[in-house]
């Protein structure tokens, strides 16, 4: 399970450090893609196949579950980590995030997510805000 939160710079190729503790996690071999929001999602290959394995059935004809599918398959990568644990973002993946020197990569049950250290404390702002609503919509859901 991925857990926990790092901050780690980006370098001026766009290398940045994963931690040593999600790379055990992810294998060698990983898929970061656009994530909801400005973040990116990391995938380990085993998950990325469960979670492509359940777009797949998504209905054609839903034009918002095929534009999240068009944009998360688009935007995919296959990373490898170097000998002192960085991947290499695409300039592409770095400009989405808004990322120029900092990040945040955080664990998130069955994957990561690297933010920029600016993205993620604005959305930590935001979301203690709405804390209480999604207490209440956790309960709808049974959790």
């Amino acid at each position: 399970m991925l857990i926990g939160e790092y901050t780690h710079n980006i370098d001026a190729k766009g290398r940045v450090f994963m931690p040593a503790k999600f790379r055990d996690d992810l294998g060698e071999s990983f898929i970061v893609t656009k994530g909801v929001g400005k973040c990116l999602f990391v995938f380990s290959s085993e998950e990325w196949a469960n979670f492509s394995g359940k777009l797949k059935d998504l209905p054609i004809s839903d034009v918002a579950a095929q534009s999240f599918t068009r944009m998360l398959f688009a935007s995919a990568c296959e990373c490898e980590g170097d000998k002192q644990g960085r991947i290499l973002l695409p300039q592409r993946l770095r400009d989405h995030i808004g990322v120029t020197k900092e990040t945040v990569i955080i664990g998130v049950m069955t994957r990561a997510e690297i933010w920029s250290k600016e993205g993620w404390e604005e959305y930590n702002d935001s979301a203690y805000q709405d804390y209480e609503e999604t207490l209440a919509k956790l309960a709808e859901l049974g959790i």
